[in-house]
């Protein structure tokens, strides 16, 4: 078959991506990309260190984030996206804009971070008051809480799972659990933080319950980094994506679409 009618596949735009090493949701993060967009992986080297501050600190050294951008220089990205909540929060506000400015020295292109993104979403929705679920140990957890309030944000309540590994096998069903625990009346959105933990299709389902905005480390990620491309995240349902379940929280009998099945409830990244 002659297919020269064709003409090619279609321009592609590259989002370059550092994740840690362990990172295991990287179809997750695809599911918030348009089409005409492409996101281009890479990883911190191994190191033999559970999750923990240690752990934060050491994937986001500056001169380990700078090299892992160089390795996406040769396909030219049009931003770079540090994948990582923790990592990127563990120095605070300061040493997330630090971050931030060694990645793009090394690649001459804007880069964003999980941590910056999730500010910038806060912004965005004009939550003044959040809830956290987090699912690691109560330290890494303090050190996000006082990140969130050094950007200003109340924290209202706060769950957390107290893992150091595997967190991405953490099935939706406990996501869900923590979020009740977490949400209480007062709390402008809720934060799921962590980007090993999948959040995609609970996110709706959240929002519908608590009547407020729910955002997740992968998403805020991919968010942030489409933003400056121009375009826009694909998160049917989601309020910080879609201005109609925005204006949909707090009303009763919004229909919130449609509610995954239990059996179907096998979250992305699942080994």
């Amino acid at each position: 078959m002659d297919v020269s009618f064709l003409g090619g596949p279609s321009p592609q735009r590259g989002v370059g991506v550092v994740a840690p090493f362990d990172f295991a949701l990287d179809r997750e993060l695809w599911r918030w990309v348009p089409d005409e967009v492409s996101l281009h992986m890479t990883r911190t080297p191994f190191v033999p260190v559970e999750v923990s501050l240690d752990l934060a600190r050491m994937v986001s050294e500056h001169e380990t984030l700078s090299e892992a951008v160089r390795t996406l220089n040769a396909i030219a990205p049009e931003v770079i996206a540090y994948a990582c909540t923790s990592g990127s929060f563990v120095g605070g506000v300061m040493g997330e804009r630090a971050m931030c400015e060694a990645m793009s020295r090394a690649g001459a292109v804007p880069a964003v971070t999980t941590s910056g993104g999730l500010l910038e979403a806060l912004v965005e929705l004009d939550v003044r008051r959040v809830a956290l679920v987090t699912p690691y140990t109560v330290s890494v957890t303090q050190s996000l809480e006082a990140y969130v309030a050094q950007a200003g944000v109340t924290i209202s309540g706060c769950a957390f799972m107290g893992l150091t590994r595997h967190i991405w096998k953490v099935p939706y069903r406990e996501v869900v659990d923590m979020a009740r625990q977490a949400v209480r009346d007062d709390a402008d959105a809720l934060f799921i933080s962590c980007t090993n933990l999948p959040t995609y299709d609970v996110i709706p389902q959240l929002e519908a319950e608590l009547r407020i905005p729910v955002i997740s480390a992968n998403q805020v990620t991919m968010w942030a980094a489409l933003r400056r491309l121009g375009t826009r995240a694909v998160g049917p349902y989601q309020a910080l994506i879609n201005p109609e379940a925005r204006a949909g929280l707090g009303s009763p009998g919004v229909d919130p679409g449609p509610v995954v099945p239990e059996e179907e409830q096998q979250q992305e990244g699942w080994t």
